[in-house]
């Protein structure tokens, strides 16, 4: 372990993110509410910081061992989770305690969307600016943009983008230099962002919303303005442009990278992560608004399709905005909402969840034991898009799904022992671990009446999903301590 490398590169990736304290000073110089102090102070606070850890260690310049970039994701993570909530804490605006300014940083650059704040409308722009851009930061994940720009300052980012970038398969790049690929990753992050809040703009959203609102929905966050989330503006047009970008912005960008260089769609249709996606959407959004037709829980049936759609859309891509109360509606429905966010995104896009590669995988390898029951002697294989996948990367499904519920159950068990209910205590976790948002009884609208000894568990929890379980996990392990 090279730990000199590892605080140099802690403070400089603090110092980077020092910067992000000023674009809310901007929005207030623009809209002259007098709130820029905190992220000014904020600003200084993270800055010297990061050169206070960075000075020291300025002349260790060595390679990354891919041990040295689980360190240093993890610690990032962490340390940022935390620096990240001092404008809360700093706020008179807010009031937030140092758990709950903790707990909304977190939830932001993990883009889950859980918050404690109560009276959004009422906040100034630059805070609630600030929590957009935190999630907009955190949807491809601030390391791979750290990958894109610091090499020039001497560090090599080969092993910080395979421990942090998301799905079962790390090693493909889209470009032959790793550099490259961030870049890439990025420019289509940023594009779709452009596109959606041009869009947002033009079905009736003001330029701020408009913006904020672009941030949250490519990185898949569900942070809003608005108390009411995108019910705010009861405007079918903009429901209707969010489910198109949910749904984008939940596809691998590795695919649309492809098709933007071909200019073809081939490369989602041959795609067997893309098809099983969108099967799953279309199925529960089939099953969701057919069900809300025969309960009439809207007046009109165009209300019970489009409302369906775009729930089933954000909450099962693990976005998280809300028109209604959703956790309120008749029957199955909300666990069925619940239970789609489980499987999430796709590898390498910005939702969270199981990922769909993943839950593919495990079916095809249930369909297989199921055939060896058949024909014992026979050999199959398990094959993804006509190319088998190697068993070692089915255990490692296994692996992640194992640990996946495993650690689900401890924290139901400790959220209930602290004195939550069952519904509250299951979806709470839920929300969290796989980066959601908003779950059911007492968190159905935000987390602000739960306890802290609970918010520092799903604090955990959040980073856990964000980082898929093991790059978290791998630290505890005694074999990662070794030499």
């Amino acid at each position: 372990m090279q730990i000199p490398v590892i605080i140099r590169i802690l403070g400089l990736l603090l110092m980077v993110f020092s910067i992000t304290m000023l674009p809310p000073v901007l929005v207030d110089m623009i809209y002259q509410e007098h709130s820029a102090l905190p992220f000014l102070e904020a600003f200084v606070l993270i800055l010297v910081g990061g050169l206070g850890l960075f000075l020291p260690f300025r002349k260790h310049k060595k390679d990354l061992r891919l041990r040295d970039g689980f360190m240093v994701v993890v610690m990032f993570w962490v340390v940022l989770g935390s620096a990240g909530g001092l404008p809360f804490y700093l706020s008179d605006a807010n009031e937030l305690s140092i758990t709950d300014s903790v707990f909304e940083s977190i939830s932001g650059l993990t883009t889950t969307g859980a918050t404690v704040i109560v009276g959004l409308d009422s906040l100034p722009h630059s805070t609630l600016f600030y929590r957009q851009e935190l999630q907009w930061l955190g949807g491809m994940g601030i390391i791979v943009l750290a990958v894109a720009v610091l090499p020039m300052l001497g560090i090599g980012g080969m092993q910080l983008y395979r421990a942090e970038t998301p799905g079962p398969v790390k090693d493909t790049k889209l470009t032959p230099r790793i550099t490259e690929t961030a870049k890439a990753l990025w420019y289509i992050y940023l594009g779709l962002t452009v596109s959606c809040g041009v869009a947002y703009w033009l079905a009736g959203m003001d330029p701020f919303d408009a913006i904020s609102h672009a941030f949250s929905t490519v990185a898949i966050g569900g942070f809003s303005t608005h108390d009411a989330s995108m019910g705010f503006f009861n405007n079918r047009g903009i429901e209707l442009i969010a489910i198109v970008f949910m749904l984008l912005s939940g596809i691998n960008f590795a695919l649309h990278f492809t098709a933007l260089r071909y200019l073809r769609l081939t490369p989602y249709l041959r795609d067997a992560e893309f098809k099983a996606y969108m099967t799953v959407m279309l199925v529960v959004s089939v099953i969701t608004i057919s069900y809300l037709l025969l309960t009439k829980t809207f007046d009109s049936p165009l209300d019970n399709i489009i409302e369906g759609l775009f729930h089933v859309v954000s909450i099962g891509t693990t976005t998280g905005f809300t028109t209604s109360e959703y956790y309120t509606w008749p029957g199955f429905l909300p666990v069925l909402l619940l239970y789609v966010s489980f499987m999430g995104g796709c590898a390498g896009s910005t939702g969270g969840g199981i990922k769909v590669i993943r839950i593919l995988l495990l079916v095809k390898q249930g369909v297989r034991e199921l055939h060896r029951l058949i024909h014992p002697s026979a050999q199959f294989a398990v094959k993804i898009g006509r190319k088998p996948v190697p068993d070692k990367v089915i255990e490692a499904v296994w692996g992640f799904f194992a640990a996946y519920f495993a650690i689900s159950a401890l924290m139901i068990v400790l959220l209930m022992a602290s004195g939550l209910n069952q519904d509250t205590a299951f979806s709470a976790v839920a929300a969290c671990l796989n980066n959601l948002g908003p779950g059911l009884d007492q968190v159905g609208q935000n987390f602000a009446s739960i306890n802290d000894f609970a918010k520092w568990v799903l604090c955990l929890a959040m980073l856990l999903g964000r980082l898929e379980i093991f790059t978290l996990l791998v630290l505890f392990t005694p074999g990662f301590w070794r030499k």
